[in-house]
């Protein structure tokens, strides 16, 4: 299977008045389904394309809000963009995702500049954990392992992978695109792209592979300069609540330079 980067499938897409033509290559699936992250990366791609084109060049994603409705498959998607509302520092966008006559994810952007305020910063610390240069190397790709995970490399500092047997319901886990792909992806769209690629930390108890899903996903994020093409973000996540077939997961995402660059949360389907 030949392996296409993001920046490749982004090259290829096409702009037909507000509606953006995007491929998805099978080394980006995730069981039935396209990897969710990139989905909704493909999505604020489409949205800037579409709806931002005038923005002056501090206007970064603070909100990207996300309901995956249907499964993704390889083949050509569909993002129809409505620019909601234009304000003097906030911008709302919407998008759909579509494959066929299917919708397969709804979004809601919400794009900003910085405005003047005399409000004391607040700057969260990253906590300390175990750097990704000092953990042991995992294998390239575990057997049975999704296709998408080949664009990353990932390292737990803390908690364990799924399906392991282990307790515990946090984790913290060092990330990265594949050097070569993070060279040309902004920080922006990285962000997105990484947010959702640590599963929730329950499924470490798991004794054997179960299908797990992101039903919706609501991410906060402020812009950070864009990073050395290798730098290595860290998630740490916490399976909050879990009941009845269903994990409320949240997370915080830092940026190589160790700012906090997103939090979010999801509602995710284990379907064990």
């Amino acid at each position: 299977m030949s392996l296409h980067s993001f920046t490749s499938l982004a090259a290829q897409r096409r702009i037909e008045g507000s509606r953006v033509h995007l491929p998805v290559s099978e080394d980006w699936l995730q069981g039935r389904t396209c990897y969710g992250g990139l989905v909704a990366t493909l999505a604020a791609l489409a949205m800037r394309d579409v709806a931002g084109r005038a923005w002056p060049a501090g206007v970064g994603l603070r909100s990207l809000h996300t309901c995956f409705v249907g499964p993704v498959q390889p083949g050509e998607v569909q993002v129809d963009v409505q620019l909601l509302r234009q304000g003097r520092h906030v911008c709302h966008v919407q998008a759909q995702v579509r494959q066929g006559d299917a919708v397969a994810a709804s979004l809601l952007g919400v794009y900003a500049d910085d405005r003047d305020s005399v409000l004391v910063p607040r700057r969260p610390t990253r906590p300390a954990a175990a750097e990704a240069d000092a953990l042991p190397v995992p294998p390239a790709r575990p057997q049975g392992a999704p296709a998408f995970l080949q664009h990353f490399d990932m390292r737990w500092a803390e908690g364990a992978p799924p399906f392991s047997g282990a307790g515990g319901w946090t984790s913290r886990i060092h990330m990265r695109l594949q050097p070569d792909e993070a060279r040309s992806v902004p920080s922006e769209l990285q962000a997105v792209l990484l947010a959702d690629l640590p599963p929730t930390p329950v499924t470490a108890q798991l004794r054997q592979p179960a299908p797990n899903s992101s039903v919706s996903w609501a991410l906060e994020l402020r812009p950070v300069a864009d990073g050395p093409a290798d730098g290595w973000w860290r998630s740490d996540n916490e399976s909050v609540m879990v009941e009845h077939g269903y994990v409320n997961h949240a997370s915080r995402l830092w940026a190589p330079d160790g700012s906090l660059a997103a939090f979010g949360t999801q509602v995710v389907a284990v379907f064990a």
